[in-house]
């Protein structure tokens, strides 16, 4: 039991993070970790950014990138009273109201530069390199304002209460900073989905920090600017009513400032709408904000109802409201597990645990899920990279694998094959998921290994894998399975009476592991409910 915890704490020692952070040892030195860290990642994204983006020259109606364009051109031009009203048709507004001030605020700053690019009507579907270079620029600057301090706040407050070198935490911090599937879609595909995530963190942190209030402002922020942080709110929820009510006993003054701090922010951030539309444009952005009408399923995703399509057509044998029901019940008892945990025992390393188990199974279950969704549980999922328990990094970093080769079919169709390629092979090889390959069998440079001379050479050839015979071989299969299926989609065409085989095939490799996922986060949950930090 010893041995094995002393490997733990070095998970990432045999990887070329720690490599590349090991000159920042020295007390003097660990102050430029940090930035080293974070100039790293934009310099990633900045990479990816050089490549296509969603919709790029495919009119008429092209994809996120002129959805995005297009919001801050309404936001800036016409009044807040018409802003979820205006060309339904097109890229209407469908986003909560924070995304709309974002958008006018990134849209004021660009007319700017170039009245041009968000001229109402003559600037559809304009994609000249100079404004290509402005929106991409947007994206950085919100990660950077948002997410990133989020991230290594956490990273921090995690390695001080662990009593964690400094260079141990700022492998974690890197470590989810290059999770390639959020850079991917937002620098690649084209989002804003580190806004959303970033302010969930600050949520999070606050929470860590015994700020019920802040936190509950935070997450409302989160909620208004993306509606899929809804798939945390059950964990939220949980964990403020119950510090709020048996701490020791009801703790009034906290439950006042958490239920005020919510109501403030959803009033402050919907006032707006109504004082320039009254309560019809407010009602209205609600409607655009839950497209129920849509289906419970749009495009291809590894969820439970998309996979089970095939065999049920849901379509066909249910109504829509039925469909909602059966959604809503499903989500229900996929959640109930992990918001009991969280009631019962609010404890704060329980909590990327218990937002993870929630959201997976809002993102399986729930209505309308896009297979960019997959964002929202890869969240809390890829910060548990701040564990010192070798088989949760091992599970997280397969599951990250999972949910990017889930994302193929998008990036795909965006032209970004190569950027796929290369972010899968990078994130891999910096956490340490090809240190089995020793220098004997690849060049040195390919698997460094650590700086150290503490860290055995039989460690140094350790991949991340669980210690569990089962999931070594569940996850060794699912690697082979996705390897299979990259080959099949990339040199074989599929039958012409299922043009989408290879799809769906992915879709169902993809629901497969983020279930089993879902079964062992719930089972972590279970057993460590009445564990302390000290075993996080």
């Amino acid at each position: 039991m010893t041995a094995v915890k002393k490997v733990s704490k070095k998970s990432f020692f045999a990887s070329p993070l720690y490599d590349f952070l090991s000159p920042f040892r020295p007390v003097g030195n660990q102050y430029y970790a940090e930035y080293v860290i974070v100039i790293f990642a934009l310099v990633i994204r900045c990479a990816v950014g050089l490549g296509s983006f969603s919709g790029e020259s495919t009119g008429p109606i092209r994809g996120d990138f002129e959805a995005q364009r297009h919001w801050m051109e309404i936001t800036t031009s016409i009044p807040v009273s018409q802003w979820y009203w205006y060309d339904l048709q097109y890229w209407g507004l469908d986003y909560p109201p924070l995304t709309a001030y974002h958008s006018y605020f990134f849209g004021k700053l660009g007319s700017l530069l170039d009245p041009h690019w968000f001229a109402l009507g003559t600037s559809r579907g304009l994609e000249t390199p100079d404004l290509k270079s402005y929106m991409r620029f947007t994206v950085i600057l919100s990660e950077v304002a948002l997410y990133i301090p989020g991230v290594i706040y956490f990273t921090k407050w995690f390695g001080i209460k662990r009593k964690q070198s400094p260079i141990g935490t700022y492998i974690a911090a890197a470590a989810i900073l290059f999770q390639p599937s959020l850079i991917l879609i937002d620098h690649g595909h084209f989002q804003y989905n580190s806004v959303m995530l970033g302010l969930t963190v600050y949520a999070i942190n606050n929470l860590l920090d015994g700020f019920y209030g802040p936190a509950a402002m935070c997450f409302v922020l989160s909620i208004c600017f993306k509606q899929m942080a809804l798939y945390y709110s059950p964990i939220f929820f949980a964990y403020l009513l119950s510090k709020s009510l048996f701490s020791p006993s009801f703790n009034i003054p906290r439950f006042i400032s958490v239920a005020l701090s919510t109501v403030i922010a959803f009033s402050v951030l919907f006032a707006p709408l109504y004082v320039f539309g009254g309560v019809k444009n407010v009602l209205q952005s609600v409607h655009r904000i839950f497209p129920f009408a849509r289906g419970i399923f749009e495009d291809k995703v590894a969820n439970f109802w998309c996979v089970s399509n095939v065999f049920f057509k849901y379509a066909e044998n249910f109504t829509q409201a039925e469909l909602q029901k059966f959604s809503m019940y499903a989500t229900a008892a996929g959640f109930i597990p992990s918001f009991t945990v969280m009631f019962f025992y609010p404890k704060k390393h329980l909590l990327p645990f218990t937002l993870g188990a929630c959201s997976m199974a809002f993102f399986l279950f729930s209505f309308q899920v896009h297979e960019k969704s997959i964002l929202v549980p890869l969240l809390p999922i890829t910060l548990l990279y701040c564990s010192s328990d070798w088989n949760v990094l091992s599970m997280v970093s397969w599951i990250n694998n999972v949910a990017l080769f889930t994302l193929w079919p998008l990036l795909k169709k965006d032209g970004l094959s190569l950027q796929y390629g290369v972010m899968m092979i990078l994130s891999n090889w910096l956490i340490g998921n090809f240190s089995f390959c020793t220098p004997r069998f690849l060049p040195r440079f390919l698997t460094p290994g650590p700086s150290v001379s503490d860290v055995s050479e039989s460690y140094r050839r350790r991949s991340l894998l669980p210690n569990s015979i089962l999931w070594k071989l569940i996850i060794v299969a699912s690697y082979v399975a996705m390897a299979i299926i990259h080959v099949l989609d990339m040199f074989v065409e599929a039958p012409q009476r299922l043009p989408d085989l290879w799809v769906l095939m992915n879709c169902g490799l993809g629901f497969s592991c983020f279930g089993l996922f879902w079964l062992w986060n719930n089972y972590k949950l279970l057993t460590m409910r009445n564990t302390s930090f000290a075993d996080f």
